[in-house]
Parts: C-alpha cells; structure tokens; sequence
C-alpha cells in the first residue's frame, strides 16, 4: 500500500515535534456481495475503503490523525496533525528511522481467490442453493441466498523500526428459508463462512 522510504519519512516527521514514538496503521477493505431472493438476483454490491491513521506519543499525551490520502504529501500532512496534537516543548533533536520487516504468521491459505471467479458462477451457486431448498419440501415458499467475500489488507510500521503487515480474505454463503406449515410461516437460516476463498464452496458440501 505504501512504499517503505516513504513510510519511513513520514515516521521521522511524526518524531520532528519531540515525539517519543510514532505509528503508521494503515488498511485497505474491498468486499463484494451477491443476494438471489426467490430464484432473481436482487442485489450486486462492491465497495472499497482504505485509509491510514497515525499516532503520536510524547509522555502521557498521545496525538492522533487519520486520512484517506495515501499519497506521501497526505501521509506527511497528517503526520504533522498527530505531532501537533501531542506538541511538547521537550527533546526536537533529529530522529532517524529505519524500518525492518518481520515475517507474518499467515492463519489461513488461499487457494483460490474469491475474485477470480465470475459472478455468473456465483449466480449459478446461489441458484443451487435456492433449488435445494425448494426441493427439501412443498412446504417451503420463500428462498432468499446470498454470497459475500471480502480482502482486507493492513500494514503497520512504527519509530521503533517495526514493520509488518497482513492479508485476511472472508467468504460467506447464507440462506434463509421461509416454509408454510400448520402452525404458520416458519423461517430458517443457515450461513457457511470463514477466512478462506472460493475453496470454501468445494470443500464443503453447500446443498447440505
């Protein structure tokens, strides 16, 4: 997300006020969801957020700004709003900081990523759950499924020369079903989801 000289400069000017220590979090979200309601697909969303947040500390006062800027002249200007937050009249002397890069423990693998398939074949799989649930009894007379994924990716670095960062990709497949019986309408739901991709439809038997 953020080039690492980069990081490292806007790091040194949170310090040029007399920070004691300085932090750079930054995250990147893009999801997308599918809704198929009595066999129609009804709805098609995607979205995308990203944006950075960086603290200041300098003794018991922490100064904090965030912005959606990520370009370094955004990154330096809130920079200068967090250090200005927490403004001490101590210790200005020039900092200087290098980043190294620690390995991350990864706590899921991808095999394949939700984005790479088309939505015609996520249509598809909502229609399987739908006729599934139809065919389970004559009494059912609501279906509505739906598919959600989403890639969220965050990178930390901070004044003590820390920088890590880390991946989570999320699939979700629901439905909820609506049958007529002789006591009236009854509703069910069911949802399969975890930090994996598009596996998660092979891996699992979905129609169950």
């Amino acid at each position: 997300m953020i080039d690492h000289d980069v990081l490292e400069r806007v790091l040194v000017a949170s310090l040029r006020g007399g920070g004691q220590f300085a932090e750079v979090f930054a995250e990147e979200r893009r999801s997308r969801g599918l809704g198929l309601d009595d066999g129609r697909v009804e709805q098609v969303a995607s979205g995308r957020d990203r944006g950075v947040g960086i603290r200041v500390i300098v003794g018991n006062t922490t100064g904090f700004a965030h912005t959606a800027d990520l370009t370094e002249a955004g990154l330096l200007a809130a920079a200068e709003a967090a250090s200005s937050a927490a403004r001490s009249t101590g210790d200005r002397a020039v900092r200087t900081v290098s980043l190294e890069p620690r390995s991350s423990r990864r706590i899921g693998t991808v095999r394949i990523a939700p984005e790479s398939i088309d939505t015609a074949d996520k249509v598809t799989l909502l229609e399987r759950l739908d006729a599934a649930a139809r065919a389970a009894s004559g009494a059912v007379v609501q279906v509505s499924a739906g598919w959600s994924e989403g890639r969220r990716r965050i990178l930390v670095a901070n004044s003590d020369g820390l920088l890590a960062d880390d991946e989570q990709v999320r699939t979700l497949v629901r439905i909820s079903v609506v049958a007529q019986g002789d006591t009236g309408l009854q509703t069910g739901y069911d949802s399969l989801g975890h930090t994996v991709g598009y596996e998660l439809v092979e891996d699992h038997d979905v129609e169950a």
